[in-house]
């Protein structure tokens, strides 16, 4: 790391400059965010699945200087657009590119040249190093722009620092754990993670893709594990299929084991006394297929799961609880750096997002907005003035743009984004995140985006679960060769249009979801549809949608 700071010192990065890094998770990466930091300089981190427009906009808002960029192919894409971004002078590629560019110096060349200028100069690093101030502005986090361009978030090394201690004094992580890095490194939340690791000296891991987690889970055995919802409703997919398609009698097995570990764990927290057949079912499911599952899936040593970045449904935790796997769920923002809450391990809340890390405070305006203050909240908007005056209140609270409330034991419970709330045109208000919650609970269900703002009723666009529909249409003699053809089918849109109804039951007449649109694909990344923590970006789905959508409501 040492090396690699002289490297970008005499590539002239000096205290105070921006530098951009985009790049897939990878140790460069992590070796480059170290070097810059300790330099003084300020990173910009970008996602790797970042359009090129928006990469364009983010250097030239951000202004910055040096381009730190992974791959070749990253290079192939985004090579026009870089082209008209005059302010970046140089582009580090952490792979030797041949390209005629002269902006172009290769990973090896920096380092090179920090060997040479540490021989120089060898006190400089640590003379930079002190000078830095807890006050000094460490990144610029470009938000995911779900609710409009991004901006760049401020944060200081003490709103990085206090979060990541804050955070471990609940966590406890410890130099014997092992983690399987998954989140974009880009991302504050997997950022704060890596700080996290850092500070207790974990042994880390980078996942090869998302679609090779399930793979590198089961080579890597991790005790430690930060996802996002998604991940885990996907893994609890893979588990409920591979189970099914197991013949008869291994098949009940498991299925009884899952039902008794979850029916046990849903008594515990309820408080329940557990009676001597509970207990014994409970210790057979244990052995003959709980112990079995965990070890299959590669958790069989994990201690420590955490979800944040969006809302766990409560039918996930309990299936995953039921295992034996219980996953705390936190709370937090990019302008929070980014931890609020979390739920502390031995004090779970299934539901909520846990109690205020400490020296963080939260509190609850009258219209139900959360508001935040701590010394994890940002400086404010890079060059926006006016909306990081907006971000506050007038006593110098932080806007979270999120609705909820504080139960009777402080744990914080997300109701949903202040943006999303719907109001029918009854005037009724639906939360559409708890309405996608329970419907991405069912094994048949892979992404749901609950629509109906000013309209009579709550509708749904529905992402089938295509490995699972594909098995029960094959059951059922159904034929087809393309998913169109299983999404127009009338008995596939039956079976659909009876789970939404079952799984609405619990929610008031107004609040269920009445009609639903199958979709023939997953949203992704690519498209524009997510996220990189793949949330929904409903601006974009809505406006892609809108012919389907507005015959939902023409029926």
């Amino acid at each position: 790391m040492r090396t690699l700071a002289f490297g970008f010192y005499a590539n002239g990065v000096r205290p105070g400059d921006h530098v951009a890094l985009l790049s897939e998770n990878r140790p460069e990466w992590t070796l480059s965010d170290l070097a810059l930091l300790a330099l003084g300089a300020v990173d910009v981190p970008i996602h790797a699945t970042q359009a090129p427009p928006q990469v364009a906009h983010i250097l030239r808002d951000s202004g910055a200087r040096i381009l730190v960029l992974s791959t070749g192919e990253q290079w192939q894409r985004l090579r026009d657009v870089l082209a008209g971004v005059e302010s970046v002078e140089k582009i580090i590629t952490f792979e030797a590119i041949a390209d005629g560019d002269a902006r172009l110096l290769p990973f090896s060349q920096l380092f090179e040249a920090g060997q040479r200028w540490a021989a120089h100069e060898p006190d400089l690093y640590d003379r930079l190093r002190r000078a830095v101030r807890p006050s000094d502005l460490a990144t610029l986090l470009y938000t995911s722009g779900t609710t409009g361009e991004p901006k760049g978030v401020m944060l200081t090394h003490g709103n990085i620092t206090s979060n990541v201690t804050a955070a471990m004094r609940v966590l406890g992580y410890s130099s014997r754990d092992v983690v399987l890095s998954i989140l974009p490194l880009s991302h504050s939340f997997e950022r704060m993670a890596f700080y996290c690791y850092l500070h207790a000296g974990l042994s880390i891991a980078y996942a090869e893709s998302f679609d090779k987690v399930a793979e590198n889970l089961r080579d890597i055995r991790p005790t430690v594990l930060v996802g996002v919802p998604r991940l885990f409703e996907k893994m609890r997919a893979r588990i409920l299929e591979a189970s099914r398609a197991l013949p008869g009698l291994k098949r009940h097995l498991v299925a009884w084991g899952l039902r008794a570990g979850e029916r046990c764990e849903r008594a515990r927290r309820r408080g329940d006394a557990l009676s001597p057949w509970l207990r014994w079912q409970h210790a057979v499911a244990e052995r003959t297929v709980l112990a079995r599952i965990r070890e299959h899936i590669g958790l069989d040593r994990a201690r420590s799961l955490i979800s944040g970045g969006a809302a766990l449904s409560p039918d996930v935790a309990y299936f995953f609880l039921g295992l034996g796997l219980e996953i705390l769920q936190g709370y937090g923002l990019t302008e929070t750096s980014p931890v609020v809450t979390v739920n502390p391990p031995g004090a779970n809340k299934i539901g909520t997002v846990g109690r205020p890390i400490p020296g963080v405070e939260v509190k609850i305006a009258e219209d139900g907005e959360i508001l935040v203050r701590g010394p994890n909240v940002m400086l404010g908007y890079y060059n926006r003035p006016e909306e990081t005056a907006a971000a506050f209140t007038e006593d110098g609270w932080l806007r979270t743009g999120d609705v909820g409330f504080l139960d009777a034991d402080g744990y914080l419970v997300i109701t949903d984004r202040k943006k999303d709330l719907m109001k029918t045109s009854g005037g009724k208000y639906v939360a559409p995140q708890a309405l996608e919650n329970r419907l991405v609970a069912s094994p048949l269900i892979a992404q749901a985006v609950v629509v109906g703002d000013g309209r009579k009723f709550p509708a749904a666009l529905i992402v089938p679960n295509f490995e699972a529909l594909r098995r029960y249409a094959a059951a059922q003699g159904i034929p087809f060769r393309e998913a169109h053809q299983l999404c127009a089918h009338p008995k596939i849109r039956r079976l659909y249009e009876e789970e939404v109804e079952r799984l609405m039951a619990d929610f008031s007449p107004h609040e269920r979801v009445k009609r639903i649109a199958l979709l023939e694909r997953e949203l992704t990344i690519a498209e524009g549809e997510l996220t990189p923590t793949l949330k929904v970006r409903r601006r974009i789905v809505e406006e892609k949608y809108r012919d389907i959508i507005e015959r939902l409501y023409a029926e």
